[in-house]
C-alpha cells in the first residue's frame, strides 16, 4: 500500500501545475493511487519518452489541460471551472544553463507564473492549501559546507536561481499581504507554503543538462558519458523523497491551516551529498555498462559547485526525513531506465513508489 497519509487524499480535488514534467508526473501518479481527483495544468511534455507520456497519466486524471502559467486569466478560469481544494505548483523553467539562453522567459515563468497561481487561488473559494515548489538554488549561495536553513537570504547567481529566489520573495509577500495566518478565517481561507528540494533524480527524466538523462542517453547510444562538472557536489535525492514531504506538508496544512505557512527544505541525508562523478559511477555500476569521460571546461557558464540544505526543521516540525540513501536512490533510478522499454510504465512507477514507502 502506497498511501502513508491515512487516506487524506482520497476524494480530494488536487490541482498540479507542471503535471507533464518529471516531478509533476510522479506526483500525479502517487495522488491517483491514493484516490485523489487530479487536475493537471501544464505545457506539452519534453519528449515522447517522458514519464508522463509513457505512463499514460493524461488518460487517467480528471483533467489534462495544456496551458501556460504566464497567462493569468487562463489560470483563474481553470481554477474557477475545476474548484481545486489543494494546489501543488511545480510548473517552471527548471534548467540553469537554459536560463542563460532565455533569461526573460525564465523570469516570466518562474516569478510571474507563480504570482498568477497565487492570484488564481486568491479568487477561488474552494482552495484551502497551496504548496509552491521552488528549489534549493533560491538561496544566496556562498559555497559553504553548512546546509542552508529556511531563514537564510534568497539570491542566485544565474537567471534560473535568481528567478526562484525572486519567486520566494513574492510568495512571502503574498502570504503576508493576502494569506496572512493572522487573518485566516476572517479575510481569507488559504494556507500557503513554499518548499525547496535538492538535486532530484528518478525515472522518466529526459531534460537537457541533467546528469541522469545525460548518462542514460549516452548509455543507450553506446557512447562514453561526458561529465561536465565532475567535482561539483550536489544533494542527490530520489524524486519520491521531496514529493513525500510536499504531500505530508499539505495534509498538515489542511488540518492546522495557520501553523505551517512558511518555507520548508526537503533535502537528502548528509551521506547523499556527493560529487557528480561518484553518482555517475554508481549509475554505471547499477546499469551494468558504460564509461565516464571528464570534459570539464574552465570557461563554462557558472554553476554552483557546492550547495546543501539543512532539513532539521522538516524533521522536527513535520516528522519527515529521507527514506533512502544514495545507493538505493541510484538503484531505483537505474532500475526504471533498464525496464521502461519492456514494461507498463505506470505500473513500474507504482511499484517503485511502494518500494520507496517500505524503505
Amino acid at each position: 500500500m502506497i498511501d502513508i497519509f491515512n487516506k487524506f487524499y482520497q476524494g480530494k480535488r488536487v490541482l498540479v501545475t507542471g503535471h507533464t514534467g518529471f516531478k509533476g508526473s510522479w506526483l500525479s501518479i502517487w495522488l491517483l493511487e491514493m484516490g485523489a481527483e487530479v487536475i493537471g495544468v501544464g505545457l506539452d511534455p519534453y519528449s515522447e519518452k517522458d514519464n508522463f507520456v509513457l505512463s499514460g497519466i493524461g488518460n487517467k486524471i480528471k483533467a489534462d489541460i495544456r496551458a501556460d502559467i504566464r497567462d493569468g486569466q487562463k489560470m483563474k478560469d481553470i481554477f474557477k471551472e475545476y474548484q481545486p481544494e489543494i494546489v501543488f505548483h511545480l510548473a517552471a523553467q527548471p534548467l540553469v544553463r537554459l536560463s542563460y539562453e532565455i533569461p526573460v522567459e525564465t523570469y516570466e515563468t518562474n516569478v510571474m507564473g507563480s504570482i498568477n497561481i497565487m492570484e488564481a487561488a486568491r479568487v477561488t473559494d474552494s482552495v484551502k492549501v497551496v504548496v509552491m515548489i521552488t528549489t534549493d538554488k533560491c538561496y544566496e549561495n556562498k559555497e559553504q559546507i553548512w546546509g542552508y536553513r529556511e531563514n537564510e537570504p534568497m539570491g542566485g547567481y544565474d537567471p534560473y536561481s535568481s528567478s526562484k529566489g525572486a519567486a520566494e520573495i513574492a510568495i512571502n509577500s503574498w502570504r503576508r499581504s493576502f494569506f496572512n495566518p493572522k487573518d485566516y478565517g476572517t479575510k481569507h481561507h488559504v494556507a500557503i507554503a513554499s518548499v525547496r528540494a535538492g538535486n532530484v533524480v528518478g525515472g522518466g527524466d529526459w531534460a537537457k543538462d541533467r546528469i541522469v538523462p545525460d548518462c542514460i542517453r549516452a548509455l543507450e547510444a553506446g557512447k562514453p558519458i561526458e561529465i561536465r562538472s565532475p567535482k561539483a557536489i550536489r544533494p542527490w535525492q530520489h524524486v519520491l523523497e521531496p514529493l513525500s514531504g510536499y504531500l505530508l506538508l499539505a495534509s498538515k496544512m489542511w488540518q492546522e491551516p495557520t501553523k505551517y505557512c512558511e518555507g520548508w527544505n526537503f533535502g537528502p541525508r548528509t551521506e547523499s551529498i556527493t560529487p557528480v562523478w561518484d553518482v555517475a559511477t554508481k549509475l554505471i555500476n547499477n546499469y551494468g555498462t558504460g564509461e565516464l569521460k571528464d570534459v570539464s571546461d574552465p570557461n563554462a557558464l557558472h554553476e554552483a559547485n557546492l550547495l546543501m540544505l539543512d532539513i532539521s526543521k522538516a524533521k522536527f516540525h513535520l516528522g519527515w526525513e529521507p527514506r533512502t540513501n544514495i545507493d538505493l536512490c541510484v538503484a531505483l533510478v537505474a532500475d526504471w531506465y533498464k525496464r521502461y522499454q519492456q514494461e507498463e510504465v505506470y505500473e513500474l512507477c507504482v511499484e517503485q513508489i511502494a518500494q520507496f514507502v517500505k524503505s
